[in-house]
């Protein structure tokens, strides 16, 4: 008889799946009987409803207990969800537009095919707060919110920029470092998304962190040994590569813009020197016509001006009231004292 026990329970080992198991209570008089189960695939979508990731559904019995059973998860780690919200199936379109709705509740937890899990009331009939489960690992999100919400209470004891500043730095270094001594590199995904959300204030400290820590690399390679064909990795190594891209070209472009300002300097300089040697030079040629000039007579003067500009003597005779054989006169003795032998060679002077 115990030997025919013993068969029949190495057969029914052998034939029956692995099961899974999530149960818990809701407040039935709070929230709608229907409860959902998503995957959570994409780690930039922890927190929200988002109807795309919901793979099971299920109704609370009137004392608001639900139950979620089968064998169609998968067999290592991954993030599930379960949410209710007040929402009728008609309003839920509406309401959790861009996985954003107010009127719902929801808890974040880690499992396997393998796992129960089981969400009982905690203090004033509230729900989704305690996790019970044979996953050490399910209750890894509600500690890291723990954490979150003693670093809100360490901004809000004192509401100043400096707090915030010395905050910042600080709750950086330490949800870092709790994330990694979790030992669930699917859980510090969590933290990794919070610290590195472009609206967050903690996102400049990512940026700098993220130059000079090993910690991301490290991450990476938690997650390729642990999660070398999940989504969570391809993820985050694809979004580690672009980040630090991006990095690198606004630091090729920080270079790129101090050449151009020294560029620039460069054709300023250039500008000003050729100015000031234009301005010399035009100076040397007006003290050299001036000293020129200083050599004739006033009325010498006034008959070169008349030559430069290419007149006739007979011209010049009629302008100055003079007789030609004195325009002539005059302009023998320009000659001399210019050391030249023709009109153009005095225009040569005077004309460049």
């Amino acid at each position: 008889m115990q030997f025919r026990i013993l068969i029949a329970f190495l057969l029914t080992s052998l034939f029956c799946e692995a099961q899974y198991s999530f149960s818990g209570y809701i407040n039935p008089d709070e929230w709608q009987n229907t409860v959902y189960l998503s995957i959570v695939e994409d780690y930039r979508k922890m927190s929200g409803v988002y109807s795309e990731q919901i793979i099971a559904k299920t109704t609370a019995d009137e004392t608001g207990f639900f139950e979620f059973k089968g064998n169609m998860l998968d067999a290592e780690n991954r993030i599930y969800r379960i949410h209710v919200d007040k929402c009728s199936e008609t309003q839920q379109d509406l309401n959790h537009f861009n996985g954003h709705c107010s009127d719902s509740e929801e808890l974040l937890f880690i499992a396997k095919n393998t796992d129960t899990l089981n969400l009982p009331f905690s203090f004033g009939n509230q729900v989704f707060c305690k996790i019970e489960s044979s996953n050490p690992k399910a209750n890894a999100f509600l500690k890291i919110d723990s954490l979150k919400n003693d670093m809100r209470f360490a901004y809000g004891a004192v509401r100043s920029e400096a707090n915030r500043k010395l905050n910042n730095k600080k709750w950086f270094k330490a949800l870092q470092s709790y994330g990694e001594a979790l030992n669930e590199p699917i859980a510090e995904l969590s933290i990794y998304a919070y610290l590195s959300d472009r609206s967050s204030d903690l996102h400049s400290y990512y940026v700098e962190d993220l130059q000079n820590n090993t910690y991301y690399d490290n991450l990476k390679t938690r997650l390729e040994n642990a999660y070398p064909n999940a989504t969570y990795t391809v993820q985050y190594r694809n979004e580690l590569a672009a980040d630090r891209y991006m990095l690198a070209s606004s630091s090729g472009n920080a270079v790129a813009t101090n050449w151009n300002i020294y560029l620039y300097f460069i054709l300023a300089l250039s500008f000003l020197l050729n100015a000031f040697l234009l301005y010399r030079n035009w100076k040397q040629k007006q003290s050299k016509t001036e000293d020129l000039k200083a050599k004739l007579s006033k009325q010498e003067q006034v008959v070169l001006e008349h030559l430069l500009k290419d007149k006739t003597n007979k011209d010049i005779a009629e302008a100055l009231y003079l007789s030609v054989s004195t325009v002539k006169s005059h302009t023998n003795n320009i000659y001399k004292k210019l050391n030249v032998q023709s009109r153009d060679d005095a225009k040569s002077l005077f004309i460049k």
